[in-house]
Parts: C-alpha cells; structure tokens; sequence
C-alpha cells in the first residue's frame, strides 16, 4: 500500500500526489471519485477484494494560490533530469555545479546552477568553462511551469501512462 495515487480537483487540475491510504480514504468520505484504477493491485477486507485507485478526482474544488518555484538541489536535479549537463551520464553521486564560479561571481541561481557528476565537477574545478574546454548540454533556466505538486513528482508522474492524461505537457521541462 506505497503506491502514490494523483490527486485532481475538481476541474481536473493536477493539484496533489497521496499515498494509496489516503486516497482511499477520500473516497470513503465521499471527497472524491475514482478516475483509473491500479488494475496491477488489489487490496482485501474481511468481506471484499478491491482495486486500488490510481488516479482520484475531489469533488469540490479547492482553491489554491498559485505556488513559488523555490531553487534546492532537488528541483535543479528534477530540472536537468538528473543527468550531467556536461557529460550526460546519470550516476547516484551526482553534485550541483556554479557554470560561473563563486570565486567570478557566480551566484546561486536557476541559471548558474546545474547538475554534475563528481568527475566532472572535479575537472572543472573552480575554473571558467573556456578555461578547461568544457561545454553545457543545455543552457540552465528557470522552468516556466510551476505545478502544485512538487517538481520532482510532475516528472515522475509523466512518466506514468495514465497520469500523463492529466499533467500538463511543457517543452522547457524533460519527459
């Protein structure tokens, strides 16, 4: 019972990602209707064996203030898809980059910062990108979409073949 289960409102935004628990416990308070079920799991009660939820929708609408994209290692990861913006590798020991080094005056920003696997960021030092050859995949930005649910989790979910149904689909973020 870990899976995670998308939470919509009303209008069917996106507005959250649960665990199955709960989940099905706004469904038993009648706070939301079952969209797609999880055909892979069931869950069993003394008198019944029922498919667990995949996606939800509540059925009254909750109003939200749109939310801040705040900049941390985990949205930078989630950004760059976790992967070295300068090599491409995908490693678990992967380290947050200054592309202009404190020492120049690099500050830490969506568009200084990217992510970097610890070879990489032991060759570039604190040096200039001209200075040691080095080039970016991609230049750093700061994403334009911003989604209640957590960056990392929207990525995540796109891969998911139901949610995409209901994520929104923006260029600037990988899939």
């Amino acid at each position: 019972m870990n899976q995670e289960v998308l939470v919509l409102n009303s209008d069917y935004e996106p507005l959250n990602v649960c665990n199955v628990r709960r989940a099905i416990v706004l469904i038993y308070l009648g706070k939301a209707d079952i969209l797609h079920e999880n055909d892979d799991n069931t869950a069993h009660t003394c008198d019944d064996t029922f498919v667990l939820p995949s996606v939800v929708k509540l059925r009254g609408h909750v109003k939200r203030p749109l939310p801040e994209l705040k900049l941390s290692r985990r949205t930078i990861f989630a950004r760059d898809n976790y992967a070295c913006q300068y090599c491409g590798i995908t490693a678990k020991d992967l380290t947050i980059d200054h592309v202009i080094p404190k020492r120049a005056g690099g500050r830490a920003s969506w568009e200084n910062l990217v992510c970097c696997c610890r070879r990489c960021n032991m060759k570039k030092s604190d040096k200039l990108l001209p200075q040691v050859g080095m080039k970016l995949s991609r230049t750093p930005h700061r994403p334009k979409y911003i989604p209640y649910i957590s960056l990392t989790k929207y990525i995540v979910g796109r891969k998911n073949e139901v949610w995409r149904n209901y994520l929104p689909i923006f260029a600037d973020l990988p899939d």
